[in-house]
């Protein structure tokens, strides 16, 4: 079984600003493959219990657990400890949330990434939030993983200018975890 959508507003880029496209195109969903990953995503949340469908029989989904050395891949997150005392909570995980994106989407080619991302390990991602006590230690810090080749996002919120916080792109732990010894962790 099909589902057919008889059309879709796309947005498009036009100058500095996004318009409403009047493009129409007709797209095809398949049912069961949406089904699927539907029930799939469901069922991985760490939040809400396993979603139950009586028309599937019930068969619990092992994924093979890696071996005990093997590299977990991780993402960092470094925010400034001088914003979380005087910025409101909320806008400070804002800044984290934009560079953690940022940084995995510009970076959405690496296959490092791709795995990261990838459907079966989706609801499974590590990340690290570390601190760092304002903008000269963040700058230093943003420095020397470009000196190392760690590719990663220093996140400047606009239109003030004020460097907030940087995202790595996921990496293996073993190959960027000593550039983050010596940072405590965000609490």
């Amino acid at each position: 079984m099909a589902y057919t959508l008889p059309f879709l507003r796309l947005f498009n880029p036009s100058g500095s600003h996004l318009a409403f496209s009047s493009t129409k195109f007709s797209a095809t969903l398949h049912a069961a493959s949406f089904s699927n990953r539907t029930r799939r995503l469901a069922s991985n949340s760490m939040s809400q219990p396993a979603a139950t469908n009586s028309s599937t029989p019930s068969t619990p989904e092992v994924s093979p657990s890696p071996p005990d050395n093997a590299d977990v891949v991780v993402q960092y997150v470094v925010l400034r400890r001088d914003l979380i005392d005087t910025w409101p909570l909320g806008s400070v995980v804002t800044q984290g949330c934009h560079a953690s994106v940022s940084a995995v989407w510009s970076n959405k080619d690496d296959p490092v990434t791709i795995d990261y991302c990838s459907p079966d390990k989706i609801d499974s991602m590590h990340k690290v939030t570390l601190e760092v006590k304002g903008e000269p230690q963040l700058k230093n810090l943003s420095e020397k993983l470009k000196s190392g080749g760690i590719i990663h996002k220093l996140w400047i919120e606009q239109p003030e200018n004020i460097p907030t916080c940087l995202a790595t792109k996921p990496y293996p732990k073993s190959i960027v975890s000593s550039y983050f010894k010596k940072l405590k962790l965000c609490k």
